[in-house]
This record gives C-alpha cells, sequence and structure tokens, in this order.
C-alpha cells in the first residue's frame, strides 16, 4: 500500500521557500520602480521548469559569490511571486488577482514553459474573468497575439467580439488594435453590426494609423488620401458594400472615393444606380445582425445559402450571394422528414397546395443538399397544365432546381432554370414526393434521383444520380 503526505511535503517546501538561508540563486525582476529580488534554489528550479533548467546551466549565467543571479525585467514581482508558490508548493489562488495579472501571468507561464499552469491560467480567464476579458478585448488580444499557445483565448475573444462587436469597436483602446486582429475580424461573416458601421471604425482607425493625418477631412490633401488608402488598402476588398444602404453610401461610403480602387468603385456604383451585380466583391453577408428577423431555420443549410437561393427566386445569377440589408423572403418549415416521416405521402399531406415552395434533401453517402424552388407548389391544383397518360405537367416560368456541395458552399453551387415552362412540375399520384420536369429532380420516398433531361438546365456533370436521403425539409416562402 502506498501512502501519500502531499499536504506535509507542500508545508515543509513552503518552509523552505520562505525562511532557508541556504539558497543559490537571486532572481531580480520588474523594471523601473516595480523591481524586487527574490532567492530560490537552483535545484528546485530545474526539476520544476525546462526553462530553468536551460537558463541556469548556461554559462553566460552570472555568478556572484557563488550566488546565481538571474533577470526577469518582463515579469512584475506580484506574477513572480505566484509562479514561485507554484513552483515550490505547487498551488495557485486567483481569486483576489485583477484580470491584468491573471493575463501577466499567462505569458509568463507560457515562456517559462509551465503548460499544466498555462493551461489553468487560460481556462481561469475565459471561464471566471469573461467580464474582465469583455471589458479589456483589445488589450487582451494585442497580447495574446504575440504567443500561438494562447490560440482558444484568442479565439474566445474572436468569437465573443463577433457576437458582441460594438463593445470592441467602440473601445478607447480600438485605434491601437493589431492590424492582424482587426483584417481577421473584418474577414468573418459572423461579425454581428451593420456594414456601414463597419465602414465608420475602419475609416477611424485608418486615420489613427496614418502618420500625420488629422481627422478633419476638409484639411486633407490628395496625399492624405494616399496615405490612408495605403493603409486600408488590405480591408477595402473585405467591405460588403452591397450590404450598405444608398443614402449611407452617399453619405459615407462616397467621400472616400479617392481611397478604393477604381474598379471596386466604379462596380459598387453601377450596382447602386443599375442593379448590376459586383464583379469583384463577391463576399458573402454577415449573419445573425441584431436587427435582422430570422428568416430560416434548416437543420440542412446555414442562413447564407437561404440568402443565396432568395437571390436566386429574385431572379439574380448563379454567383450572386448577397442581400440588401434584410432577406428577400421569408421561409416557413412545413415539413421536416425525420420529424414528419421520410415518404411520399407525408411530403405531400405536408405540402399539396402550398405556394410558393422550396424543398431541400441532404445526401446520406455525400452531404450534398440538392434542392428545388416552384412557385406554383410542388403538385398544384393552378388551372394551367398539360394532360399526357394520366400524367398532370404543370406551368413556372420561373421555376428552379440547384445543388450545393455541403451545407455552407457559396463558392461551386449549381442552379438550373426551368427551361419547359408547361412541364415545370408534374403529378403523378402517389408514386412520387414531387416531381420537377420529369425526373429532372424527383423524390421517391427515402431515395431521390438528379437526371439531365430536357426540362431544365443541368445541376450535375452525371447523366444520373440516385441517393438515400438523410434529411429532407419543405419550406413556403413569402416576400418581405
Amino acid at each position: 500500500m502506498t501512502l501519500i503526505f502531499h499536504s506535509s511535503l507542500s508545508k515543509d517546501l513552503s518552509l523552505i521557500l520562505n525562511d532557508a538561508d541556504d539558497y543559490d540563486v537571486i532572481i531580480q525582476v520588474g523594471d523601473n520602480q516595480n523591481t524586487k529580488e527574490f532567492r530560490a534554489h537552483s535545484v528546485i528550479l530545474r526539476a520544476r521548469s525546462p526553462y530553468f533548467k536551460g537558463a541556469l546551466s548556461a554559462n553566460w549565467i552570472t555568478k556572484k559569490n557563488n550566488m546565481m543571479m538571474f533577470n526577469k525585467p518582463n515579469v512584475t514581482p506580484i506574477v513572480f511571486e505566484m509562479i514561485l508558490k507554484y513552483i515550490y508548493i505547487g498551488e495557485i489562488n486567483l481569486t483576489k488577482q485583477s484580470g491584468e495579472n491573471i493575463l501577466e501571468l499567462l505569458v509568463a507561464a507560457d515562456e517559462l514553459l509551465f503548460e499544466e499552469l498555462f493551461d489553468h491560467v487560460q481556462n481561469y480567464l475565459i471561464e471566471k474573468q469573461a467580464k474582465w476579458v469583455h471589458e479589456n478585448f483589445v488589450f487582451v488580444l494585442n497580447t495574446v497575439l504575440k504567443f500561438p499557445s494562447c490560440k482558444k483565448l484568442q479565439d474566445y475573444c474572436l468569437d465573443s467580439t463577433c457576437e458582441y462587436p460594438l463593445q470592441f469597436f467602440s473601445s478607447k483602446n480600438f485605434p491601437s488594435i493589431n492590424k492582424e486582429i482587426l483584417l481577421g475580424l473584418i474577414k468573418r461573416n459572423d461579425l454581428r453590426i451593420e456594414e456601414v458601421i463597419i465602414w465608420d471604425y475602419l475609416i477611424k482607425w485608418g486615420i489613427e494609423q496614418t502618420p500625420g493625418l488629422e481627422s478633419n477631412r476638409a484639411k486633407w490633401n490628395e496625399e492624405n488620401y494616399k496615405a490612408l488608402k495605403k493603409t486600408l488598402n488590405q480591408f477595402i476588398p473585405l467591405i460588403r458594400f452591397v450590404e450598405i444602404s444608398r443614402a449611407d453610401f452617399f453619405d459615407k461610403v462616397r467621400p472616400y472615393k479617392a481611397i478604393i480602387p477604381k474598379h471596386i468603385f466604379e462596380e459598387i456604383e453601377e450596382f447602386y444606380y443599375k442593379d448590376t451585380l459586383p464583379k469583384t466583391t463577391i463576399l458573402p453577408p454577415r449573419t445573425g445582425l441584431p436587427d435582422k428577423k430570422e428568416s430560416f431555420k434548416s437543420n440542412i443549410i446555414k442562413p447564407e445559402l437561404a440568402n443565396i437561393i432568395a437571390n436566386w427566386m429574385d431572379n439574380k445569377d448563379a454567383k450572386f450571394t448577397h442581400t440588401i440589408k434584410n432577406p428577400l423572403y421569408k421561409f416557413k418549415l412545413i415539413y421536416c422528414g425525420s420529424r414528419d416521416g421520410i415518404n411520399n405521402n407525408s411530403f405531400k399531406n405536408k405540402c399539396n397546395g402550398r405556394v410558393p415552395s422550396l424543398v431541400l434533401i441532404e445526401d446520406k453517402k455525400s452531404n450534398m443538399i440538392f434542392g428545388g424552388y416552384s412557385s406554383i407548389g410542388f403538385s398544384s391544383l393552378g388551372d394551367q397544365y398539360l394532360s399526357e397518360n394520366n400524367v398532370r405537367y404543370y406551368y413556372s416560368s420561373d421555376n428552379f432546381i440547384f445543388s450545393f456541395e455541403n451545407s455552407e458552399d457559396v463558392q461551386n453551387m449549381k442552379i438550373g432554370r426551368v427551361i419547359n415552362s408547361y412541364k415545370a412540375i408534374l403529378e403523378m399520384g402517389d408514386s412520387v414526393g414531387f416531381n420537377f420536369g420529369w425526373g429532372t429532380f424527383a423524390m421517391i420516398n427515402q431515395t431521390f434521383q438528379v437526371n439531365k433531361r430536357d426540362n431544365y438546365e443541368s445541376i450535375s456533370n452525371e447523366e444520373h444520380i440516385t441517393g438515400t436521403i438523410k434529411e429532407i425539409e419543405a419550406f413556403v416562402a413569402t416576400s418581405h
């Protein structure tokens, strides 16, 4: 039987730390007026820290009267006192420490290679000091950006900033934010803030970051604009200009025409004045803005893809991925296979007579997404149809089918618009759930088919696809 006496061991080592006279290391920490000397034992430091094992064995260590002299000006006395307590007795108490001291401890633990301590402090900041981290996003991000090992805290800060961006942008320290941090944030699609507000703060940051540039734009000359353009050249292509209203574009963007690359500005103007789609700025809209109504909930695709489909419904082309301020359509879920059953009858019972309608299918094997939009529903009761061999064909000039590579695909999606409007939707009794253009895209109980036919443009390079339905959803689409 092994007996463990950790408490007495910890007590004895505490006495060695505080009262022993056989120390052989003097460590001076801090700088300027905030300095302090600590006495320690090289054998304990080497045993507990790979950093000290190397540093105290190096030839460059200073010795005075057989005493090792060591300087750590980048660690404050209060932080090093915590570190020594951790080294000697394996204890740390952060409950009464300020957020700034805890962050300094994290940086010191990383440098001194205390992996266990580092992990504990990083988790403590996230779990117990969240309020302080939120109030000091800029300071924390600027600090931890230099340390790859702090990725968990970096990600936490960036995710929280995207969730509550105004707190970050309106911070008094925002003008000093590191360029790489700001670039990373503005690239993100989940930054929950209006695009025009991002533009306003970006201009303020650029002015602060450009030497010799004053805030009064009325006093700027051509060289001043060139300097600001150089500062912001990596940021401009990341702005979703089509998400900015015409009024805000005129009042807030147009005055800075000189800092925007000519081809981008011309595309933006053409978009606002002619509704011509930009060819260069094709970033998706930011999701989850606080003042937008939630218009789409799906287990199959992300909201970005719903915005793309909404634009297709508005006859915009296949690569257009933006919405203007608010989504054009609201989608109400009326059928979900995992909830209502994946079979023809369940689909028909939930979806018959509903117009206009959208269906989504996720393939079980490939996770590809296939779908179709029908302005007349899937089994229309309308008057315009053809009848051949007990099959009814319903008319629609704006139906389409589509595919996405996965639930977040905004690059490789394909759309196939209806070619033969008189055979847009087929009604074949109970043998199918729905049928776009005689099997171009159809549901047959737990399976679906995609075929190259003459009634719709093709959405696949393959002549025929048969897949198993992992999930299927249908929605009623209404315009806002």
